[in-house]
């Protein structure tokens, strides 16, 4: 093929040649038709600088190399031309271009060309190139194909210097040229990552120029380690479903959140006696073994008029004593005091109950009858016998303890409705007169129903003597199943001073048991004081031995109406 006049450079786009290119293979010009423009155009001595380079079209770049091998094929059964000239003919004087040597040479077409200071001896000649020395072209090296330009978006590999933008992909609906694969639909777990052989961006999103993304010939940068992690899980979590065995187990199991905690066991008192020890359930010390103090066994209660305290004593180990105290009014508004006081029978079966039985419903038929106008020695003799009835009951149904008697107790009570004090009894507790006045005489205002007191109302005993037989406190009448008609024991005084009675169980009378003696345990201040005065009375029978239960009420005489209360 003859040798053309070779231009070092695309007059179009810039583009670097090589010796035997007939076009540009990067935007197509004729090179012939431009090396002819050159030759013929005065400008070509100065060309314009080239403009900034355009990509061209990948699709018209295919087209034209496809012309040109049909070109080729076309011409490789045609004989050479012998009339073409083998070379180009230079002028004389003109510098031959190096490289020149035929289409074996290794040069890339580049020229020196002559000063113009020489114009050239043919004044017909024009300048085929420059009229200055084309340096030799760059070659930029290889881009690494792991690189990635910052600029560019993650998930893309950057493009060679020059290459084509890559086409557009097809709109929706469109389907893709001859010769090219459909495109793989993305993974939607891969957002940043493309899918290879993917088609470009849509060319209304593609970028242009130097950042534009790769071609599809470019080298594609390495996979992003993010594309192989899976998609977290979109269903429900997983719960493991246990073995039939342990479900049925869990579902038995209570829930410890709904369960209540068991209850605390409450502390136990410290013995009043030793104050080391705790009490057990039955009551008895558990360093010392004393018995410990129960509800009844020391019991107090005042009221304006009237005033008791109870005792347990030294030698038993229940209270079998019991008490009430009252006070009420009368139809004529006048206070009406009342005491009953109740010894339960050793001897018998639960004479702790029986005591309060009788204490209780002397009082509840007192209260009754009072207020009702009924006398004080008829409202006390219907109290004895509602207080038999009482206890009476409290045998019914149930058998009494082996070589026990039913339950039983003694009585005594004391009722002051203005100037008259009524007193009534059954068995040996006492009722006392103990006036203010020191050289006035107390007197015993009730006669035991006991072995004793027999001996002595029939003249064969004198009363020391029969108090000092061990049958002295054998009671001969008392409240019970097993007794025999009550007949109660009423009597009525009109004092005609002011004192106080004294109402009492044996286990303060032993201590004192005539009348002058118990008038000697009294106090001076007892009628102002009756609460002292009973404390003062169960303590002198327990320092004088407290064989038995002490239970005592003082009731002033006459009854102050400011300081009687009801109940």
């Amino acid at each position: 093929m003859p040798q053309l006049d070779q231009l070092s450079a695309c007059p179009g786009c810039g583009e670097p040649l090589e010796d035997d290119d007939r076009f540009c293979g990067v935007c197509g010009t004729d090179l012939q038709a431009a090396a002819a423009v050159a030759r013929t155009s005065p400008a070509a001595a100065h060309p314009a600088p080239a403009p900034y380079p355009v990509p061209p079209d990948p699709r018209r770049a295919r087209a034209l190399g496809e012309e040109e091998a049909e070109a080729a094929e076309d011409g490789a059964g045609q004989p050479e031309d012998p009339a073409a000239p083998e070379g180009p003919e230079f002028p004389e004087g003109a510098a031959e271009p190096a490289g020149a040597g035929g289409p074996d040479g290794d040069e890339t077409g580049d020229y020196t060309l002559a000063d113009p200071a020489d114009p050239p001896a043919d004044p017909g000649y024009t300048p085929t190139e420059h009229d200055f020395t084309l340096p030799p072209p760059l070659r930029e090296a290889a881009p690494d194909p792991r690189a990635r330009d910052p600029r560019t978006p993650e998930g893309h590999a950057p493009q060679a210097a020059g290459a084509a933008p890559p086409a557009a992909a097809p709109e929706a609906g469109e389907a893709p040229e001859a010769g090219e694969a459909p495109s793989a639909p993305r993974d939607p777990r891969t957002p940043h990552a493309p899918t290879p052989n993917a088609p470009a961006p849509h060319a209304s999103h593609a970028p242009s120029g130097p950042n534009a993304p790769n071609a599809p010939n470019a080298p594609s940068a390495l996979p992003d380690p993010r594309a192989s992690v899976p998609p977290p899980p979109t269903g429900p979590p997983f719960t493991p479903t246990p073995a039939p065995a342990a479900a049925a187990e869990a579902a038995a199991a209570p829930d410890p959140r709904t369960q209540a905690a068991p209850p605390r066991e409450a502390a136990r008192p410290l013995c009043v006696v030793c104050g080391v020890g705790e009490v057990d359930a039955e009551g008895y010390c558990g360093e010392c073994g004393r018995a410990q103090p129960g509800k009844r066994d020391h019991v107090e209660r005042a009221l304006g008029g009237v005033a008791a305290v109870s005792d347990l004593g030294l030698r038993h180990h229940r209270n079998e004593d019991a008490f009430t105290v009252s006070a009420t009014a009368l139809p004529d508004g006048s206070p009406a005091v009342i005491a009953v006081v109740c010894d339960g029978v050793s001897s018998s079966t639960r004479p702790d109950e029986a005591s309060a039985a009788a204490a209780e419903a002397a009082m509840e038929s007192l209260l009754a009858a009072l207020p009702r106008g009924v006398s004080g020695q008829q409202a006390t003799h219907d109290a004895v016998l509602s207080a038999a009835a009482a206890v009476s009951a409290l045998a019914e149904g149930v058998e009494p303890e082996p070589g026990r008697n039913s339950p039983a107790c003694t009585i005594v009570s004391a009722v002051t409705t203005g100037r008259t004090l009524t007193v009534g009894w059954i068995g040996d507790s006492r009722a006392y007169w103990v006036p203010d006045e020191p050289d006035a005489a107390p007197a015993r205002l009730t006669e035991d129903d006991s072995w004793a007191a027999q001996m002595v109302a029939a003249g064969l005993l004198s009363e020391a003597e029969a108090m000092a037989d061990h049958r002295a406190h054998a009671i001969t009448a008392w409240l019970g199943a097993d007794a025999q008609e009550v007949e109660p024991h009423t009597a009525s005084f009109k004092p005609d001073r002011p004192g106080v009675i004294i109402v009492c169980t044996d286990g303060l009378w032993n201590y004192a048991e005539t009348a002058e003696e118990m008038a000697q345990v009294v106090p001076a201040e007892a009628r102002s004081a009756p609460l002292p005065t009973a404390r003062q009375m169960v303590r002198h029978a327990l320092d004088s031995g407290g064989h038995d239960n002490v239970t005592v009420a003082v009731i002033p005489f006459p009854p102050e109406v400011g300081r009687a209360e009801t109940a």
